[in-house]
């Protein structure tokens, strides 16, 4: 699970996310952090539409490379 502190720094810097979902690079979700709660974070695509995923999901910084599960 994705720690508070790294959701926030996130946040706040506006940066663009990755969230890795499963082994199939097709389906992660690019996006910036708008919120999260205790099993949920939201995440603004940009086509600006919004999408609630897991906090379980892996949520690494767009510029990082994508790691090969």
């Amino acid at each position: 699970m994705v720690a508070e502190e790294q959701l926030d720094r996130f946040r706040q810097s506006g940066e663009t996310v990755r969230v890795v979902r499963d082994g199939i690079e097709s389906n992660d979700v690019l996006g910036i952090v708008v919120a999260w709660d205790d099993s949920s974070v939201v995440i603004r695509k940009p086509s600006r539409r919004v999408v609630k995923l897991s906090r379980s999901y892996q949520y690494l910084p767009e510029s990082e490379e994508r790691p090969s599960l």
